[in-house]
């Protein structure tokens, strides 16, 4: 992976690797066991994809929540003076259903490689649904090194979003600026293999989820298939 550098305009914290927070939104710290809830870290491929990048902290004292009237966005905090080296208030409303976020950071990454803006993660684990929505964007920082903004999509009426200090609003993913894909289908020679291998798999699985298997309060069955799997086969790639 490339190396991303970073500055920052102002006093704010540094990205930093994106922490799956337990207890919080990463869920609680209960056990994969009989009468357990299900937890969002539970799952194996949400905890990889939920740490794949960088997150970025809300860093004023001020608290922000948004929300949405019959006549538009309303952002509401009390900001107070503004400072002299900041645009301020940092929160600007865009269109009648989005608002921007001048963040002040700049993240610079080599050539051929762009960094794309995402939600954070625990947006998807939210049940009060007050984490903002980012919107979406490739930046190509190899040559646009300005600080940059984020644009966020407002809440629906009745729903408030909430920024809180030192609280993960965005995260980042640093990916290869254009995607050099081809689709195929299979042919029926590699669609057969496929096929045999998930069978072998489905054949193996009470031996694979031995000592796994639980039952939890919602009445639903998991295994540790997956994640066994995952563990093997990386620690046979890291010993090669």
């Amino acid at each position: 992976m490339p190396v991303v550098k970073y500055r920052l305009h102002g006093a704010r914290p540094a990205p930093q690797l994106i922490q799956l927070a337990i207890p919080g939104w990463g869920g609680a710290p209960q056990p994969r066991a009989d009468g357990s809830h299900e937890q969002p870290w539970h799952c194996t491929p949400f905890s990889e994809s939920a740490r794949y990048g960088v997150e970025v902290l809300y860093p004023f004292e001020e608290e922000l929540r948004v929300t949405k009237s019959q006549d538009g966005v309303v952002l509401d905090a009390d900001w107070g003076e503004p400072p002299d080296d900041l645009m301020w208030p940092p929160f600007r409303t865009f269109g009648e259903d989005y608002y921007s976020y001048q963040i002040s950071l700049d993240l610079e990454v080599p050539a051929g490689w762009a960094i794309r803006t995402e939600p954070h993660p625990r947006y998807y684990t939210d049940a009060g649904n007050t984490t903002p929505l980012a919107v979406p964007a490739l930046i190509r920082s190899d040559w646009w090194p300005m600080m940059f903004f984020c644009i966020f999509k407002a809440p629906p009426l009745g729903v408030t979003h909430v920024f809180r200090k030192d609280e993960p609003f965005l995260s980042v993913i640093i990916l290869p600026a254009d995607p050099d894909l081809e689709l195929s289908p299979m042919t029926e020679e590699e669609a057969a293999a496929r096929e045999m291998s998930a069978r072998r798999l489905a054949a193996s699985r009470d031996k694979l989820a031995e000592g796994s298997r639980w039952l939890s309060s919602s009445n639903t069955i998991f295994d540790g298939t997956y994640r066994h799997l995952f563990r093997a086969v990386k620690a046979r790639d890291q010993n090669r």
